[in-house]
């Protein structure tokens, strides 16, 4: 074999990545708002881009842009929504209810540190003995702050876990001495609800430790919570079925509709331009309009697309309602539309869809098949609805175990499932199992 070096020749086929195919697929996996701040990247970057929204906005001045929003100048702003929402912080509630006169200078220092490193549940997550020597307090002085802390309202503020945070909160009760013991003393096997051998410690009987229970589960695990002043989100849909004229329509939802434009003014303005370097940014930004324009163009062409085949497979499921939905993949739907799955994919990460029984996750309507009694077989999404409704209405002093819910499954339902896969499903669900859900009454 000849082993020379030298430069040789060779026809090889590969796939590449073009900056183009890039795009298109980051485009097509961006959900609403994701693509909203993308374009408002790419509308600073490019001075010949022009976003026309569905409410008929134009030429945005640039300083529309701000706060990664994309503002509709086509909306009429109300003068009551501007107004400023200052909701009270946690901070200045708890500071509010300080003594001053009780307290010495180095214990009011240490108190109001406690309070500023107090997170947005209202738990201190920090070391006292090292913040005392940080911030140059004695430990005296930093334990009496917290004693003061622990002493504010809501009650379990300054708790530095959630033992502590109970705790707190049943001695402000001061006639709880069951549930007071139980979480100092035995707060493992008590929320592991080993409680038969807690009756005998104690000399209680379990009705009495189930009381202290649903008491305790009264308390508020996240005292500073209702301080948060995290705006709500909301769910914008990128489709819309609609049943008109004895068929089902579906449509790009209005709201979302979003178009690219050339700044024609700067174009020309530009055009005349004769320095080289100004005609290649012109040349790079131009190429990149087109490649955008293109890409959300066919961004909502797959989107409809996707959607038209899933209701055209999933008719019962817009007729009737959540619980007639058929086992269904995202190969199947790939494979009709002649498209690859990982594009289907990302085309329903992230989307939602506007039915007339409400908004939901396109990716909710993809469901593995299970083996059922009957000749079709069933969606885990009827079958987790079905788990749900057994274990609401079973007997709470004798649950079910995963053994019966499959077998109840199986009689009354004809879903055919392993004891292993209703376990899968109740947890998914967030139910415990049959002893943790058990009651004593």
């Amino acid at each position: 074999m000849d082993m020379k070096p030298g430069l040789y020749q060779q026809q090889v086929m590969k796939l590449t990545m073009t900056q183009e195919l890039s795009q298109a697929i980051a485009l097509l996996q961006f959900s609403t708002q994701e693509l909203l701040v993308y374009l408002e990247t790419k509308w600073l970057e490019n001075p010949l881009l022009t976003i026309e929204s569905s409410a008929g906005s134009h030429e945005l001045p640039r300083d529309q842009f701000k706060g990664n929003r994309v503002k509709n100048t086509g909306i009429s702003s109300n003068w009551i929504e501007q107004i400023g929402d200052e909701a009270p912080s946690l901070e200045k509630y708890l500071l509010a209810q300080i003594g001053v006169d009780v307290l010495n200078k180095m214990e009011l220092k240490a108190l109001i540190h406690l309070i500023r490193n107090i997170d947005e549940n209202g738990y201190l997550r920090i070391s006292l003995e090292n913040e005392a020597v940080s911030v140059g307090l004695s430990a005296s002085a930093v334990f009496k702050a917290l004693d003061i802390l622990q002493q504010l309202e809501p009650h379990g503020i300054g708790a530095r876990n959630l033992q502590e945070c109970l705790l707190i909160q049943v001695r402000q009760a001061c006639e709880r001495p069951l549930a007071e013991k139980l979480l100092r003393t035995y707060f493992l096997p008590f929320v592991d609800k080993k409680w038969r051998e807690l009756t005998k410690e104690l000399g209680v009987s379990l009705k009495e430790i189930q009381d202290e229970f649903d008491y305790i589960q009264t308390l508020n695990p996240r005292p500073g919570a209702i301080f948060t002043s995290e705006k709500p989100s909301y769910i914008v849909p990128d489709v819309v079925v609609e049943y008109k004229d004895g068929k089902f329509c579906v449509g790009q939802y209005e709201g979302n509709t979003l178009q690219l434009h050339v700044n024609e003014s700067y174009l020309q303005k530009m055009q005349n331009h004769h320095d080289p370097n100004v005609n290649r940014f012109l040349q790079e930004k131009w190429q990149e309009y087109q490649w955008l324009s293109k890409g959300i163009l066919q961004r909502k062409e797959t989107i409809l697309q996707v959607m038209k085949k899933i209701v055209e497979k999933q008719p019962e499921y817009f007729f009737r309602g959540l619980g007639f939905l058929k086992p269904m993949t995202m190969k199947e739907i790939a494979d009709d539309l002649e498209i690859h799955e990982s594009t289907v994919s990302r085309v329903v990460r992230g989307k939602y869809v506007q039915t007339s029984f409400g908004t939901v996750e396109m990716r909710s309507f993809f469901s593995s098949a299970l083996q059922s009694t009957e000749q079709e077989d069933v969606s885990g999404t009827k079958v987790r609805n079905a788990l749900q409704s057994i274990i609401e209405l079973e007997n709470k002093q004798k649950p079910h175990s995963d053994q019966e819910l499959a077998k109840i499954l199986r009689d009354e339902h004809g879903f055919v499932l392993s004891r292993r896969t209703v376990a899968k499903y109740r947890e998914q669900l967030g139910i415990p199992s049959s002893v943790k859900r058990k009651r004593y009454e």
